[in-house]
């Protein structure tokens, strides 16, 4: 499997908001991510600035890179679409992380 991260950003005052709308994440939404290839996936706040940190692992055959496609990835980028910094296509804005160290 490959290992992943990116960076996000929060809109000021919305965390709250953010961990809920997780907590009541959507199945076919999990369902999605699974069938792409997707696993071991987690998002960790920062709380001094507000940025979102996310690594996940991905399968060998993953299909990742046609999860913007789908309208279940549409439909959810809408929903997140007024707390997160978004590019126009309503994508959350995600910088590639570079892994400096990893222990398993």
């Amino acid at each position: 499997m490959k290992r992943t991260a990116f960076a996000m950003q929060l809109k000021p005052g919305v965390r709250d908001e953010y961990r809920k709308r997780h907590d009541e994440i959507w199945p076919e939404l999990v369902s999605l991510l699974e069938s792409a290839g997707i696993r071991d996936y987690g998002i960790y706040l920062d709380p001094r600035t507000d940025t979102l940190y996310a690594s996940q692992k991905l399968t060998e055959h993953n299909t990742n890179a046609s999860l913007p496609e789908t309208e279940v990835m549409q439909r959810w980028w809408g929903y997140m679409a007024d707390l997160m910094e978004t590019n126009p296509d309503g994508s959350p804005v995600v910088c590639p992380l570079e892994e400096m160290f990893y222990m398993d």
